[in-house]
C-alpha cells in the first residue's frame, strides 16, 4: 500500500503536524454540532488530550500548552476525535458546560459577513456569560 494510501485509507493514527509542529483542531459540540472554536495542537497537547479526555491545545501567542478552561473554567470533555483523510486536521467532538469563546459567546463564530458587503460583520449570537467574571478565576 502506497504511503499516502496507507494514511488516507489505513486504520493507523499517524497525525501530520505542519512544519511548525502543529495540527489544526476544530472543537465541535457533540450534541448540537455547533463549531465552537479552531485551535492548534502540538504532539504533547494531542497526547495529553488523548490521555486525559480534556481538550489541550498549544497557544501560539503565549508559546505554551493551554488546557481549555484552565482560566475560565469552561472545559471541553472530548468524546471523539475525528481525523480527516490526510490526517492533518482533527475535529474534537466535545461536551461543554458553558460558553466557549473568551469574549462571552457559546462559539467563537458569533458573527457573519453582512450580505452584500465585503467588509461589514453582523452579530448572529448573543453573549451567554460575562467574560470579566469568568477570567477572574
Amino acid at each position: 500500500m502506497a504511503a499516502n494510501k496507507k494514511t488516507e485509507e489505513g486504520l493507523e493514527f499517524t497525525p501530520k503536524f505542519d512544519s511548525n509542529g502543529f495540527i489544526t483542531a476544530i472543537s465541535q459540540d457533540i450534541e448540537t454540532n455547533q463549531v465552537l472554536m479552531v485551535a492548534y495542537m502540538n504532539e504533547e497537547a494531542l497526547k495529553l488530550t488523548i490521555e486525559t479526555g480534556n481538550a489541550v491545545f498549544f497557544s501560539r501567542s503565549r508559546q505554551k500548552l493551554w488546557k481549555k478552561g484552565e482560566q475560565s473554567g469552561h472545559v471541553q470533555k472530548v468524546k471523539q476525535i475525528l481525523v480527516d483523510c490526510d490526517q492533518d486536521c482533527l475535529i474534537l467532538k466535545v461536551t461543554v458546560d458553558q460558553g466557549q469563546c473568551h469574549v462571552g459567546y457559546d462559539s467563537c463564530f458569533y458573527r457573519k459577513l453582512k450580505s452584500g458587503s465585503d467588509k461589514n460583520l453582523v452579530l448572529i449570537a448573543e453573549k451567554t456569560y460575562n467574560p470579566d467574571q469568568a477570567y477572574k478565576k
